[in-house]
Parts: structure tokens; sequence; C-alpha cells
């Protein structure tokens, strides 16, 4: 092979490596942030469309009507659950707490190494379930939502990202990482659609366009 063609074969290599390396860093790792994968864009637009339209009314809400975090396994609960699932090379004490490891929180495209800086959302706040029809449920039912580890629903993430997201829907907030946003949506409406949630007409406007490529 002649010495100019083998310095031209090496450099495109090397430019494609590189290529596939800032791609990964634009993702995210992948074995991070293990959040159940959520329904199709073509299976949450429909459902988007079936879901009742309703005016939000927060009258009566307390955090603390929805019981978390509960115990999920010998000394682990919710959260730390959801720490070693999202985690890697996370390393638990007798308590289950996570004395080490790292969590790339998908928001935001962070990544962290200690625990302390990662919070748990959960995906459809809490004060806004109970605004779309939880007021209404059991004391039991509440407490299934706020520790569902089988919809899409909790997520290990940044910590001041999760505060400022707040109690906010699709219509004002979303995660900044624009190549989440349809996994984001996607799992919203499924958590909607499972628990017979409604939605406002504003949420139901900006999901509708985050789903129209999805």
């Amino acid at each position: 092979m002649p010495k100019f063609y083998a310095r031209r074969r090496v450099g495109t290599v090397a430019a494609l490596t590189g290529l596939i390396a800032s791609l990964g860093l634009l993702n995210g790792p992948s074995a991070s942030a293990a959040l159940p994968t959520p329904i199709s864009g073509s299976t949450a637009r429909s459902y988007l469309a079936a879901l009742t339209v309703a005016a939000e009314n927060r009258t009566g809400y307390n955090r603390d009507l929805f019981p978390h975090w509960i115990t999920i396994s010998g000394s682990c609960n919710t959260r730390e659950t959801v720490l070693k699932r999202d985690g890697t090379n996370v390393v638990t004490d007798s308590a289950c707490a996570s004395t080490s490891g790292s969590w790339y929180s998908p928001y935001d495209g962070a990544t962290w190494s200690a625990a302390s800086d990662v919070d748990i959302d959960h995906l459809v706040p809490l004060a806004e379930a109970w605004d779309s029809g939880a007021g209404s449920w059991t004391t039991s039912r509440r407490q299934a939502f706020a520790n569902d580890l089988t919809r899409p629903q909790l997520l290990a993430v940044t910590d001041n990202v999760n505060q400022a997201k707040g109690d906010q829907d699709p219509a004002t907030w979303m995660p900044s990482r624009t190549a989440y946003r349809c996994t984001y949506a996607r799992a919203w409406v499924q958590v909607k659609y499972y628990y017979g949630l409604s939605v406002d007409s504003a949420e139901k406007s900006a999901l509708q366009s985050h789903l129209a490529n999805c």
C-alpha cells in the first residue's frame, strides 16, 4: 500500500473515531439512566389523544399525601433502589446508602460522583398528579404512584435541575438536553395514561408539539 494512502486511511479512521466519541458525549453514557423504556412515539400520540382535557385543581394538596420513599427490598427504599439502578459502579453500605459510584443526568448531561448531588425525580410531579386527578385517589394508590418502578416515572437527575423543574408540566419545563425531550414526552404521556390522569390544554399542546417528530 502506498505510504500516502496509508496516511490518508489512518487519518480517516481517526476522524471517524473522533466523530463517534463526540456523538457519545452528546447522547450520554449508554449504561446510565435506566428509566424503564417508554412507549413509542406513535403510541404516545394515540394515548395523548385519549386523555381527558381539564382545568387543574390543587385544592387540598400536600406532598405527605403521597407516601415515599417506601421500603423496596431489605433495607433499600425507593430512592436507594433508583440510585443503584441508574448509577454506574454503585457501592452501598449495610444500610443501602450509596457510598460511591457515578450518576449521569439525562436532563442536563451532567455526571456526578456523590449521591448527595442527585435527586430522584418524579417525572410526573406529585403536585401535578394531584392537580389532574390524584386528589380523589386512595392513599395506597398515591403511594404506588410515588414509588412506581415499573412505569417510566422515577429517574436519577441533577438535584438543582430537579428543584428548578419543581411541579411544572411540559408546557413550561422540558429537559435542557433536546436529545432527551422525546423520551421525556413519551414517558409523561405513558404515566398519565396508565393512571388515568387528565391534561390541561397548554400541556396537551406542548406534548403534541414534542411528540410530532418522535
